[in-house]
């Protein structure tokens, strides 16, 4: 690279790559091994204890099983850790294998206790909330993070912009009330090119790299950059309960990330003229999204974060209605997950905030719109004829109704 330092865009296009030309390709190679052959019993054993207790694979050793390390997920870990600023990434079959391996890494610390802002996304909510991995809960808001530590508190937990309603939380806020407590923040709604929480007091950022960072549709993924230290106990955590990326997945995630600043622009300058025709309809109660009147109250975007997003939330007033629209489009896809290249609908309190508490679960009348690369006049139109179709079969059921 000729830049001292270079943009997002030239990082994204190049970061974890540095090796090719030394091997004589163009593009990251596929290597689908499960395992590695080992020079002798005694190199090996040093292998294997270097990495299943956390630390990477020295040049030169046997990678000995895919479990502990495989080239092609190394190359996107170190990919996304530079686009975060992080030291170290580390890359797991989900999003949520991802915040397993922080939450045991805790529990094994003996900080067990969890603080947690909502809205978060409803598995990682879920997961707080039953304590499966033996960790417990205290939910709060920013406000009140300093007051919900405890002795053996381990980890605060915020997600921003939030999962679904596009709450935007102040992270410096939450890391001066965190004081020394590690804080993790899920930055899979902005991903680094609008936001990168290292820089704001964050421990670890997560990501569903499922969603914007992969892009297309066709990878189940997550990750985590943090400091070198907390990637040497999230690995072990990794290798032991198995939750480790496979290398295809890790190839077409890495291939994502050369388009990611593209294609977040683009779906976010989509997003905005979305949303702005969104509110002028009198049909919509709502719109809640980051570039919104009302919505970004503290100032967040422009200053930590660069841009609203391409993930927006309309509020249609009832379940009967967001029901009906979401199942009206034709052009946007009916479907749970968000940050691919096609537009996606869904009815966040039936779908992915289910298992949600009901005083903590997003209103009936919410649905998320994450907004692909189509058109915008042409998601315009598609959501135009969805709720007109809505207001029809609210008519028929009214007329019903009066009938019986």
């Amino acid at each position: 690279m000729t830049s001292q330092h270079p943009g997002v865009d030239t990082r994204a296009v190049h970061a974890g790559r540095a090796d090719l030309t030394a091997l004589g390709v163009h593009v990251p190679p596929i290597d689908l091994s499960s395992t590695y052959p080992l020079p002798d019993v005694e190199a090996g054993g040093e292998a294997y204890d270097q990495m299943a207790g956390g630390g990477e694979r020295l040049e030169g050793q046997s990678a000995v099983y895919q479990r502990l390390w495989s080239p092609g997920v190394a190359r996107f870990e170190e990919a996304l850790a530079d686009l975060e600023g992080g030291e170290a990434g580390v890359a797991f079959a989900s999003g949520m294998a991802a915040l397993s391996a922080v939450l045991l890494a805790c529990v094994g610390a003996g900080t067990p206790h969890v603080v947690a802002v909502r809205p978060l996304y409803g598995g990682s909510d879920h997961l707080l909330a039953t304590g499966l991995l033996g960790t417990r809960v205290t939910w709060t808001d920013v406000d009140g993070i300093a007051d919900a530590l405890e002795p053996d508190t381990g980890l605060v937990v915020v997600e921003t912009p939030a999962n679904p309603t596009l709450d935007l939380v102040d992270l410096r806020a939450v890391a001066r009330g965190a004081g020394g407590v590690p804080v993790l923040v899920d930055n899979t709604f902005a991903t680094p090119v609008l936001q990168r929480p290292l820089e704001h007091g964050a421990t670890i950022v997560l990501h569903s790299v499922t969603k914007f960072l992969a892009g297309h549709g066709d990878v189940l993924a997550g990750a985590l950059v943090t400091s070198d230290a907390w990637a040497e106990r999230i690995r072990p955590v990794r290798a032991v309960t198995g939750a480790v990326l496979h290398p295809l997945s890790a190839y077409l995630a890495h291939r994502g990330l050369q388009t990611l600043p593209l294609r977040v622009r683009a779906q976010q300058e989509s997003a905005q003229v979305i949303a702005w025709w969104l509110a002028g309809k009198a049909d919509v109660q709502r719109v809640l999204y980051p570039g919104a009147p009302g919505c970004d109250p503290a100032g967040l975007v422009g200053t930590q974060m660069s841009g609203p997003g391409a993930v927006l939330a309309l509020d249609l007033g009832s379940y009967r209605r967001a029901a009906a629209v979401a199942q009206s489009c034709r052009l946007v896809t009916h479907a749970v997950s968000l940050g691919g290249v096609d537009s996606l609908v869904q009815h966040p309190a039936a779908l992915t905030h289910r298992p949600v508490a009901e005083d903590a679960r997003p209103a009936a009348g919410i649905l998320r719109l994450s907004v692909g690369l189509e058109t915008p006049e042409d998601i315009i139109a598609d959501l135009e004829q969805a709720i007109l179709a809505a207001n029809v079969l609210e008519d028929q059921r009214q007329e019903h109704d009066s009938l019986v």
